[in-house]
């Protein structure tokens, strides 16, 4: 290391780039919370879900599940059967 200047100069520029991330990240990180703030004063107050215990199915849905699971059961049936060695 002939020049000691080159040293310092890299140095010198390490801490400006370290510095200019520390100031975005610092400006982002309040930028963020602010912004969580104010959507979180001005978003309205979501409507109460009702917790009704009588719903039920309705039966063609019911029919139609069971129909879905007869067809995936023989699905896996015939892949497994196909498929032995």
């Amino acid at each position: 290391m002939e020049d000691p200047g080159l040293l310092q100069d890299g140095l010198a520029l390490m801490a400006l780039g370290m510095g200019f991330v520390f100031v975005f990240l610092t400006v982002l990180v309040v930028s963020v919370t602010l912004m969580s703030k104010l959507i979180g004063r001005f978003q309205p107050v979501p409507a109460a879900v009702s917790t009704d215990k009588n719903t039920h199915k309705p039966a063609a849905a019911s029919s139609q599940d069971d129909e879905v699971m007869a067809v995936i059961s023989a699905a896996v049936h015939r892949y497994r059967t196909t498929r032995r060695r």
